[in-house]
């Protein structure tokens, strides 16, 4: 013991020298960038207001800023691997790469490709090495070590005295949740390791079970393929799309804590810019909602907004009467509809054709009020017929066409024909009117469960409504393309000028921007110092370089089609397990979601280990899974030893007393609460302040518990879970695969069949 003891000191002491040389070169890098940061605002000042001034200060500080952020960000856990290869090299692995004062590497980044056999090195493929090294952080103090020995006989006296600790994995299981994911970058298992370096191109299905670290490499992924494409997906961005807000929130701290920021997150509910839907739609309503019919559904009733008047359109103005017949009506529309643009920028069309018929309209009821009058003063030589239609050339109906646009008659007239609408007003519209729905939506598509009030809040089944009439409506773009054109005719102007900046301040040759081109787009910008991620965010027809789809089997099929429409490049990472599907609109199959938009283009795979889960918990699991999807197989525990699970049969008023033992058996960790839809609220009132996922107990619906772990769970009344939708049992599945050590059953009605491996205690 006192050998192993004193070999323990001793590498814990070689190893915090290392970890302390590291976190200098770390505190050098960034007082750099501070100073440099200081000196672009010194120079910048002291050249004045002048263009290149502003231009060299704008490029060098962003540069810096964003350098700065990345070094700041990594200072948790900065080196958490050491590789020893047969040649007596040491490899140290960290979240960002350093290099000492004479520019040799002291630290590699995660995702460079000289640090992947730390995480693919096995015992049957060591791949060269001779151990590998975990190294546990506190701070900036080394605190503990774990080694694994790949070939013992090729270690030095030295580095065999100094072997220490066990599997980091479990380790890192063994610990409290925080309330919070947190990376993994130091325990990345092999599967994981080949879903996270995976190419960018295509679309890369991730199927796996229950704690099989499926949404935590997903997010690897992310920050590797920013360190891996830059160029590509800088500019662009990555969306990742999550089941609700609470997940979001529990996975925000992952990628900034890997230097990466150029990333959006967002629910389906929040797609839409300006709208930001929680509430879900009752099942039927949420499969008819999410059925790809709709699509066809709001383009007819974009259609019905486009009219003619039931006999010939009059307006009544100045005391003439405007007539078009009903005919030239009917031929504008036509013709309008067959330029195939957007409503709302076809509409111009139809409205400048249109005013131009009531402007020859205006003339004709001219001349006959005129000749009337000259008829009364019974004057023959005045009685000819006026023609003052045929007297108006093209510039003359221009101009009278652009004077009746001022009216307010005509306006109301016209726009009763071919409004302009906003996607809130068409879908509002649709939804609270069974007459259009009886009349736009195709037969078999059961329209009645849409039916709601005008002013009802937005569902997320709404969303996907508002971005496809977003796409048939579009908007009058012509102010938008009269000012490109202004810009198209300066923009060479400025990429010249950008490159002369790069090339005065040296960034061009340093490798800071490679492409003037780049500079120019960011100058021209007027996105108020936006980032990226933050202009994204707000534009709806953003075209991002990737999208990641986490609990992907809850999207409906029109989810996916506005997913799909934010990534032309059809470049996703799509995370499920579809036996987790919760959603009555939810998927059955990847390629009945994914096929209709890559053609079989995509790729699977499989993550078949579960981490997270104990055998004892997954055991009560695999009954419920079998019960309702007996195709799919859970995934295999690592884990055993943990508590048995148990369910108690008590009333829900009782449940304080039960959670308060629950917590005195965790000690360290969280625990959670999952309840029906029903039973959330009067649940939630037992517990204030268990809302938040940093409390040590919070109360959630399945839904919210989606893709979260506590360490302990209590699922109140299973048969209500079962019960509250088609997709129950599903449900129920989920609930109980969300702990890591203990799993207690309450209820007050009897338990389903399917959980009758729990014995029921009083």
């Amino acid at each position: 013991m006192a050998n192993r003891q004193d070999g323990l000191a001793e590498a814990l002491d070689n190893e915090q020298r290392t970890v302390q040389r590291l976190y200098a070169r770390l505190d050098a890098a960034r007082e750099r960038a501070q100073a440099a940061l200081r000196q672009v605002y010194a120079v910048g000042g002291a050249l004045g207001g002048s263009r290149q001034a502003m231009v060299e200060r704008e490029v060098a500080a962003s540069e810096q800023a964003r350098r700065l952020a990345q070094l700041n960000a990594v200072e948790r856990g900065l080196c958490f691997g050491r590789i020893d290869d047969s040649g007596g090299a040491s490899t140290y692995v960290g979240r960002i790469g350093l290099r000492d004062q004479d520019h040799e590497s002291v630290l590699i980044d995660w995702r460079a490709p000289a640090a992947r056999l730390f995480y693919v090195a096995t015992a049957t493929d060591p791949g060269g090495l001779v151990r590998r090294r975990h190294l546990h952080l506190k701070d900036r103090a080394v605190v503990g070590i774990d080694d694994e020995v790949f070939d013992l006989e090729g270690m030095s006296d030295g580095d065999r005295r100094t072997l220490v600790g066990e599997a980091a994995l479990l380790a890192a299981l063994r610990r409290g949740r925080t309330g919070r994911m947190a990376d993994v970058v130091a325990t990345i298992q092999i599967e994981q390791d080949r879903v996270i370096r995976s190419g960018l191109q295509g679309a890369l299905v991730v199927q796996g079970g229950p704690g099989t670290g499926k949404t935590v490499a997903a997010l690897h992924r992310a920050a590797y393929l920013l360190y891996t494409h830059r160029d590509t997906l800088e500019r662009r961005g990555v969306l990742v799309v999550g089941p609700n807000p609470m997940f979001l929130r529990y996975i925000g701290q992952v990628l900034p804590a890997l230097g990466e920021t150029q990333v959006v997150m967002a629910t389906v509910g929040e797609l839409f810019p300006g709208v930001r839907a929680v509430a879900a739609d009752p099942p039927v309503a949420a499969v008819v909602k999410g059925d790809l019919r709709m699509a066809e559904v709001v383009a007819a009733a974009v259609a019905d907004r486009q009219r003619v008047p039931a006999g010939d359109l009059e307006v009544e103005l100045d005391g003439l009467r405007l007539r078009v017949p009903h005919g030239v009506c009917a031929r504008l529309r036509e013709r309008a509809r067959s330029v195939r643009l957007p409503h709302n920028m076809a509409r111009k069309l139809y409205v400048t054709e249109l005013l131009k018929e009531l402007a020859r309209a205006e003339a004709r009821a001219l001349e006959e009020s005129l000749h009337l009058e000259e008829l009364a003063v019974d004057d023959p030589e005045l009685a000819e017929p006026l023609d003052l239609e045929g007297d108006l050339d093209e510039v003359d109906i221009a101009l009278a066409a652009e004077r009746l646009w001022g009216e307010e008659p005509v306006r109301r007239a016209v726009s009763e024909l071919w409004p302009e609408l906003t996607p809130q007003e068409l879908v509002a519209g649709l939804l609270s009117s069974p007459e259009t729905l009886w009349a736009v939506c195709p037969p078999g598509l059961d329209w009645t469960p849409l039916v709601r009030p005008r002013e009802s809040p937005w569902t997320v089944g709404d969303v996907p409504l508002l971005d496809e009439a977003a796409e048939l409506l579009g908007r009058d773009d012509s102010a938008d393309r009269v000012a490109a054109r202004r810009a198209g005719e300066e923009w060479a102007e400025q990429e010249l000028y950008a490159r002369e900046v790069l090339e005065t301040t040296g960034l061009l040759e340093g490798g800071v921007f490679e492409r003037a081109d780049v500079l120019a787009e960011r100058q021209a910008d007027d996105g108020g110092g936006l980032t990226t991620a933050e202009r994204a965010a707000a534009d709806r027809a953003w075209a991002y370089g990737h999208v990641i789809v986490d609990e992907a089997q809850e999207l409906s099929p029109m989810a996916w089609r506005t997913v799909i429409r934010r990534v032309p490049a059809r470049s996703l990472t799509v995370v499920g397990d579809l036996a987790q599907t919760g959603s009555a609109a939810g998927a059955r199959s990847w390629g009945e979601v994914l096929d209709p938009y890559l053609e079989g283009r995509w790729r699977e795979e499989r993550l078949l280990v579960n981490y997270r889960t104990p055998v004892e918990i997954m055991l009560v699991a695999a009954d419920v899974l079998a019960a309702v999807a007996p195709w799919q197989e859970p995934p295999e525990s690592v884990r055993d030893g943990g508590d048995e699970p148990r369910a108690v049969r008590l009333p829900v008023a009782e449940l304080p007393g039960l959670v308060a033992a629950e917590l005195a058996e965790l000690g360290e960790g969280r625990l959670g609460i999952i309840t029906p839809d029903a039973l959330h609220a009067g649940v939630a009132a037992l517990f204030p302040g268990a809302k938040d996922l940093d409390a040590p107990v919070v109360v959630l619906t399945v839904n919210q518990a989606k893709g979260l772990e506590f360490d302990g769970v209590v699922v109140v009344e299973p048969a209500g879970i079962l019960e509250q939708s088609p997709m129950g049992g599903h449900d129920l599945y989920v609930a109980v695969t969300r702990a890591t050590r203990r799993l207690t059953v309450a209820h007050e009605d009897d338990l389903p069949a399917m959980l009758s491996r729990l014995k029921s205690t009083m």
